[in-house]
C-alpha cells in the first residue's frame, strides 16, 4: 500500500521546496524538524490546537513530549502531511498507527488520513495473517503504553491465536483425509510458530500463551513452546563490552520474571503433560537466578507428585550458599515430602489441584519402592561431601517410611561413605547413625560385608552378625528338613557372661560352620535331584537300561543292611563308629554353648 506525492527532505538545513522557506521548526527528542504549518494543520489535529492555542500569532518553535516511536514515527507521519510517497508495511505500521493517534490525523481534519490508511491495512493485510501479527506485535515493544491504549497490543495478541487455532484445525483435517486415503505412517505436525514466539517479550508472550488456550490450541503445542521459549530466552550472562555488574544484575532481573512467568503459565497446565527433566530444569534455573520462594515451592511441588519417574542426575542439584553443602539437599527434601504427602493423600479424591492419574494402593507402593531405591542412590553421592552435617543426612533418612526399602544395602553403603568420608565423627554419633540401618534387611553379602567393616561400631557389627546367624540356621532348617539330625543343637544352659569382641569373635565362626554346612547341604540336595531325573527317564521307557542298572544298584545297597550279611565287618565297625559318635556330640555340646548370644 503505497502514499504518493514528492519526497520532502528533513534536518536542520533542509526544506521541502527549494523555493518556499520553512514557517516552523518542530523538536522531537532534541531533533529538529524544518517544515511548514499549514500540510501539518490540515492533517494533524494536535498540532492544530498546539499552534491554534498559542498566544504567540507568529509561532516558529514547537516541541512534542512523549512521542511514540520518536523521530523514525514522526517523519513518517510529516511525510504523510506532504503526500510524499512510502510504503505501509508489517515493519512501520505499527508505528505509523501509533503516531496517527497521538498526532489525532482522524477524519475529522482530512477524508483517508492516516488513521484510517493503518486501520484498513491492519485489517486487510496483517490480523489476517499469523506471522505478520506477530512481526506488528514485536513493533509494539517500544510504543506502550500508546500501543496499548489503542489497543493495538490486544488486537495482535487476538489474531495471534484465532490464525494458530484455525491452522492447527486444518491441518487436523488435512491429515484426516489423507490418511483415510493413503496406508502411509503419519508424519508428527510441528507448529512453525512455536519457535516465533520466542522473540516476544515475556509480557506479551504470558498473554499470547493465555489467549490461545482459549482459542483451543493443542496443549502440546503450547507446551513445546514454553520449553522454547525457556530455552532461548534463559541463556548465561555473556561478556559484553559494559559494565559487567550492571549488564548482570539487568540480566538477572529479566530472567527471574522469566522463570516466574513461565512457572505461572506451566501451572495451569495438567501434570503429565510437561516432561520431568524440563520441570528440574526451570527448578535449577529458579535457584540460580533467585527467583521467589512461591516459584520455586511451585516447581517443588509438581516434580514431588511424579518423583518416582526421576533419576539420579535430576537430582543432584548444586548448592548456591558457599558455606553449605555441595548438593542442595534442602530442596531434594522438599521434594521427597511433596512425594510422601501425595502417597498419603493415595492419589483418587484429592483436591490438590493437579491431574490424577487414580493410582491404587498396590500401585502407590510400587512407586515408594522406587523413590526408595532412589533415595539410597541420593544418599550415596552426597554422602562423600565433608560439608554436609550429620543431623541433615540423618534426617533425609529418617524421612522414608520402613516400608520403602525391602533390602537396606542401599542405604548401608551410603552410611559407608559417610562414616569413610567424615573420620571425625564420635564413637556415640556413629552409633546413633548405624542404628537407622535395619539389620535384618542387610543381604548375605551386605552383612559379610559388615560384619568385617571397622567403621562400624562394635555393638553394630556383632547385632549384623547374630542376625546372620539367625537367617544361617533358618536357611538349615528349611533345607534339610530330612537331615535334622547335622544340625547343630542349642543348648538351653545360661553361658558365662562375654565381652562383646568375643562374642562378636564366637558368631563368626559359627558362621562360617554353617555356611560350610548349608553348602555340604546343597551338594546333597544336587546329587538327589539327579538321582530323581534318572528315575524319570526310566520310568518313561527313555533309558531302560540305565534304568534297570540303577535299580539294580539300589537293591545291592539295601540289602547290604540286611540281617546276616557283613556280621564280621559290623563287629570291627562298630567301635569306630561308637567313637565317631561321642567325638560328634562333645563338639555339638561346645559349639552350643558358645552360640549362646
Amino acid at each position: 500500500m503505497g502514499l504518493h506525492s514528492t519526497s520532502p527532505r528533513f534536518g536542520n538545513s533542509r526544506r521541502i521546496f527549494s523555493d518556499v522557506a520553512g514557517d516552523i521548526t518542530i523538536y522531537v527528542d532534541g531533533q529538529p524538524f524544518l517544515l511548514h504549518k499549514f500540510p501539518l494543520m490540515t492533517r494533524c489535529g494536535r498540532i492544530r490546537r498546539l499552534i491554534s492555542e498559542s498566544r504567540d500569532p507568529d509561532l516558529s518553535k514547537l516541541e512534542l513530549q512523549n512521542v511514540p516511536g520518536g523521530t523514525v514515527s514522526f517523519e513518517l507521519a510529516a511525510k504523510f502531511c506532504y503526500g510524499s510517497n512510502f510504503e505501509i508495511t508489517p515493519a512501520n505500521v505499527s508505528h505509523l498507527h501509533c503516531i496517527a493517534h497521538y498526532l489525532d490525523m482522524s477524519e475529522d481534519y482530512q477524508e483517508e488520513n492516516l488513521i484510517s490508511r493503518t486501520e484498513t491495512y491492519l485489517n486487510e493485510i496483517i490480523f489476517k495473517s499469523l506471522e505478520k501479527s506477530l512481526q506488528v506485535l514485536c513493533g509494539c515493544e517500544g510504543l506502550d503504553p500508546l500501543a496499548e491504549d489503542i489497543g493495538l497490543v490486544g488486537r495482535c495478541i487476538e489474531s495471534i491465536a484465532f490464525n494458530a487455532s484455525t491452522e492447527q484445525l486444518v491441518s487436523g483435517l488435512a491429515h484426516l483425509e489423507y490418511h483415510s486415503e493413503s496406508n502411509r505412517s503419519r508424519t508428527c505436525y510441528q507448529d512453525w510458530w512455536v519457535e516465533d514466539l520466542s522473540v516476544l517479550k515475556v509480557e506479551y508472550y504470558k498473554r499470547v500463551i493465555g489467549s490461545m488456550r482459549r482459542a483451543g490450541v493443542r496443549t502440546d503445542s503450547i507446551i513445546n513452546s514454553i520449553m522454547h521459549y525457556a530455552q532461548t530466552s534463559l541463556k548465561p550472562i555473556e561478556s559484553q563490552e559494559c559494565n559487567m555488574w550492571e549488564m548482570g544484575s539487568l540480566v538477572s532481573d529479566r530472567q527471574r520474571s522469566i522463570v516466574v512467568t513461565l512457572v505461572e503459565l506451566l501451572s495451569l497446565e495438567k501434570l503429565s503433560s510437561v516432561p520431568l527433566s524440563f520441570l528440574f530444569g526451570m527448578l535449577r534455573m529458579a535457584i540460580e537466578v533467585d527467583a521467589v520462594f512461591e516459584t520455586r515451592i511451585e516447581l517443588e511441588k509438581r516434580i514431588g507428585l511424579q518423583l518416582d519417574m526421576a533419576s539420579l542426575d535430576d537430582l543432584l542439584i548444586s548448592s548456591t550458599q558457599s558455606s553449605d553443602s555441595v548438593y542442595d539437599v534442602d530442596t531434594v527434601h522438599r521434594i521427597l515430602v511433596n512425594f510422601l504427602q501425595k502417597i498419603e493423600e493415595d492419589g483418587p479424591g484429592d483436591d490438590s489441584g493437579y491431574e490424577s492419574d487414580g493410582t491404587s494402593g498396590p500401585v502407590n507402593h510400587a512407586a515408594v519402592l522406587k523413590v526408595g531405591r532412589l533415595m539410597d542412590g541420593y544418599l550415596a553421592e552426597i554422602a562423600p561431601d565433608p560439608y554436609l552435617k550429620l543431623q541433615k543426612f540423618m534426617t533425609f533418612i529418617e524421612l522414608l517410611p520402613d516400608y520403602a526399602r525391602v533390602v537396606d544395602d542401599g542405604l548401608y553403603r551410603a552410611i559407608d561413605i559417610y562414616l569413610k568420608a567424615h573420620p571425625s565423627l564420635t564413637e556415640s554419633e556413629c552409633t546413633k547413625l548405624c542404628k537407622l540401618i535395619d539389620c535384618e534387611k542387610l543381604s548375605i553379602d551386605a552383612a559379610n560385608h559388615a560384619s568385617q567393616n571397622e567403621r562400624l561400631p562394635v555393638q553394630i557389627s556383632v547385632r549384623i552378625l547374630y542376625f546372620e546367624q539367625l537367617r544361617l540356621k533358618s536357611a538349615l532348617l528349611s533345607n534339610s528338613t530330612s537331615y535334622s539330625h547335622r544340625i547343630i543343637p542349642t543348648s538351653g544352659a545360661p553361658s558365662a557372661p562375654v565381652s562383646p569382641r568375643d562374642n562378636y569373635a564366637s558368631l563368626r565362626r559359627e558362621n562360617r560352620e554353617l555356611r560350610l554346612e548349608i553348602g555340604r547341604m546343597r551338594v546333597r540336595i544336587t546329587e538327589l535331584e539327579k538321582e530323581q531325573e534318572v528315575i524319570k527317564r526310566g520310568m518313561r521307557g527313555e533309558s531302560a537300561k540305565a534304568f534297570f542298572g540303577y535299580i539294580s544298584k539300589g537293591l545291592v545297597r539295601m540289602t547290604s543292611f540286611g540281617p546276616g550279611v557283613g556280621r564280621k565287618k559290623e563287629k570291627n565297625d562298630g567301635r569306630k563308629v561308637q567313637g565317631r559318635n561321642e567325638g560328634r556330640n562333645r563338639r555339638r555340646n561346645r559349639s552350643a554353648e558358645k552360640s549362646t548370644f
